[in-house]
């Protein structure tokens, strides 16, 4: 009935610095659309960012900002992801540590982002 994912929405308290974030950090591209709203693309689907107390109607009953895991499948090997987060000034809570992803095994760092969201980046092993 539900063939795929047509976008999430990631709710922030901070609109820069998610976008600093998810933009220079994770390497992602941020687009505009409809009126100022800003989307990252990350191959499809795209993640909508909604700011903490400008949400729009209809919205989730309580849409608190770092109520969100998300899942990255690196684009490079992981230690290239080590260093880019390093350089960043990103702080890595776990990793690289083995897993299993949707695909098989994988190999991944665990970050924050800015609201706390717990970011997992994962290569295949």
């Amino acid at each position: 009935m539900i063939p795929h994912l047509d976008h999430r929405v990631l709710s922030t308290r901070d609109r820069d610095r998610c976008v600093d974030f998810y933009t220079p950090v994770l390497g992602m591209r941020r687009e505009m659309f409809g009126e100022g709203r800003i989307t990252f693309r990350v191959g499809c689907p795209g993640i909508n960012l909604l700011e903490a107390g400008r949400e729009f109607e209809p919205k989730a009953e309580q849409p608190p900002p770092g109520a969100l895991d998300l899942c990255f499948l690196a684009g490079e090997p992981l230690d290239g992801v080590v260093r880019r987060l390093q350089a960043a000034g990103i702080s890595i809570d776990a990793g690289p540590v083995a897993r299993t992803g949707a695909t098989g095994p994988i190999r991944s760092v665990y970050v924050r982002d800015p609201d706390g969201k717990r970011i997992e980046i994962p290569a295949p092993a």
